[in-house]
């Protein structure tokens, strides 16, 4: 039920980049030290997206479940990636989508150089 959650999330985060003009270079990327979400350029500023999906605030918001200890997490993998990127990129730039499902529609929020 989490997973599926979590996929129908990432799909509505996904679209909503792609509609706000980023390209999509990876989805749910994984190497040894763990996964991103999603991994998008635009205009030269290449993006790790963190995607957050809940169906409440009852245990706090979505933005509240960017821990510091995910964020170094986040930050350890993208370092990895960037040793192997072949795209040219000016800067990169750490953003969350939080998506808080509201049946049957949904509030989304990008937070853009979240950390």
């Amino acid at each position: 039920m989490k997973k599926q959650l979590g996929r129908l999330g990432e799909e509505i985060a996904v679209r909503y980049l792609e509609k706000e003009g980023y390209k999509i270079l990876a989805r749910n990327y994984r190497n040894r030290y763990g996964e991103l979400d999603v991994i998008c350029i635009k205009k030269e500023v290449l993006v790790f997206v963190e995607v957050k999906t809940r169906r409440s605030n009852r245990y706090g918001s979505a933005e509240e479940a960017v821990t510091p200890k995910k964020i170094e997490h986040i930050k350890k993998v993208s370092l990895h990636y960037l040793a192997d990127c072949h795209f040219k990129y000016k800067e990169i730039r750490f953003d969350v989508v939080s998506i808080l499902m509201l049946e049957p529609d949904y509030r989304l929020n990008h937070i853009k150089a979240a950390f």
